[in-house]
């Protein structure tokens, strides 16, 4: 569940509302459904994901949700899948407070870093403005360490 936030850029409701038939594994995507602002949206789906996807349903055989929760019918619980991130963190003895969210923006971290396009960020993740997306991508120094001085051509 965490990978599949950090590799799709998910917020946690999006990723407890998954259904089955939102997993399109011929086309590799993931079809975002009612997401914020009641929106729609595609994302890829890594082809390291749709594997593990694929091992996890044919032991789960979800019917529902993606997720489902202990009662029938339900899907996961936000506490369940908080806890989730409690034991993931304990168990690589990170002892940083850190949130689901953060998964999120490390995704358009990273893709910013590998030099995806600021306006196919936006777009991925759902948001209407740039201004919002400009946000979760923070200057690193990796970047700043990889821009060539105008100076070196002359």
């Amino acid at each position: 569940m965490l990978s599949l936030i950090y590799s799709c850029g998910l917020r946690r409701s999006e990723l407890l509302n998954l259904k089955p038939a939102d997993i399109d594994s011929k086309r590799g995507i993931i079809l975002i459904r009612q997401g914020k602002g009641k929106k729609d949206r595609i994302v890829p789906l890594s082809t390291k994901i749709l594997e593990m996807l694929r091992n996890y349903y044919s032991t789960f055989k979800p019917t529902t949700w993606l997720f489902e929760g202990q009662i029938a019918g339900a899907n996961y619980s936000e506490k369940s899948l908080q806890s989730i991130l409690k034991q993931a963190l304990q168990k690589a003895g990170i002892s940083k407070p850190a949130t689901l969210h953060w998964l999120r923006h490390s995704y358009a971290t990273h893709l910013l870093e590998s030099g995806t396009d600021l306006r196919y960020i936006q777009e991925l993740l759902g948001h209407n403005s740039s201004k919002t997306t400009e946000i979760y991508t923070h200057v690193s120094t990796k970047s700043l360490q990889q821009i060539k001085s105008p100076f070196d051509d002359l």
